[in-house]
């Protein structure tokens, strides 16, 4: 996939090494010439010293090529106008960061594929370090508003020997969260798991659901019988 990165800075510079690291093609455009020479010594990244916000340096960039633009500067009004100009080279995938929650209705209409507020994500990531240090967090998916989140089942737990449909059918699980696999720590097996599947205790449970609902889930696959 061939990827434009347009700011070089704390998230489009980290973009850019894990990018590198998946083997994707990425090229950065970044207007302070001494960051572009320190991703270029420390990743190899095609570095293209200019403003986001320049036909030339994007074009340069190879931006009619690209399959992925990623605004990232620091300034909404900068990634914006990138934006709008990856749209006008037909670019199949637009993503934004946003700083200034009044830009969100302008990103929108100029019809950006996603939008990824960066401070929300810090915001819950610290919230879910702090109220449930037991949860893995894979991944955060629709701009911070879902994610994706491993739980362990404890011994005891009361959920295990129950089916996966009891599960979910129960009024104190969150309809919002879905059973994406189950990892069997002692056959060591992945599973798409059915209704009927039962759930045991060391399982590893792989779920999703929105930000909110996370405790209530854990809580209630956590929570051990009465000695």
């Amino acid at each position: 996939m061939y990827v434009l990165i347009a700011g070089g800075g704390m998230v489009g510079g980290g973009l850019v090494r894990r990018l590198l690291d998946n083997k994707h093609d990425v090229v950065l455009v970044e207007h302070q010439k001494d960051i572009c020479d320190k991703l270029y010594t420390e990743t190899g990244v095609v570095a293209i010293n200019g403003s986001v916000t320049n036909i030339r340096a994007l074009t340069e960039a190879g931006i009619r090529k690209a399959d992925v633009v990623v605004a990232a500067t620091g300034s909404d009004a900068d990634n914006l106008a990138c934006a709008i100009l990856a749209k006008s080279f037909d670019v199949p995938s637009t993503i934004v960061r946003m700083r200034d929650p009044a830009y969100k209705n302008a990103y929108i209409i100029a019809g950006v594929s996603s939008i990824v507020r960066v401070t929300d994500l810090m915001v819950s990531q610290m919230m879910m370090d702090i109220e449930n240090p037991e949860v893995r967090r894979i991944t955060t998916i629709g701009g911070g508003k879902a994610d994706i989140f491993i739980v362990n089942v404890p011994d005891g737990a009361k959920v295990a020997g129950k089916s996966v449909k009891d599960i979910v059918d129960s009024r104190h699980f969150p309809h919002e969260c879905t059973f994406i696999a189950v990892y069997d720590q002692q056959t060591e097996e992945f599973s798409i798991p059915r209704g009927k599947q039962i759930i045991n205790e060391g399982n590893e449970l792989f779920l999703i659901s929105a930000a909110e609902n996370i405790k209530k889930a854990v809580d209630f696959l956590t929570a051990k019988k009465r000695s």
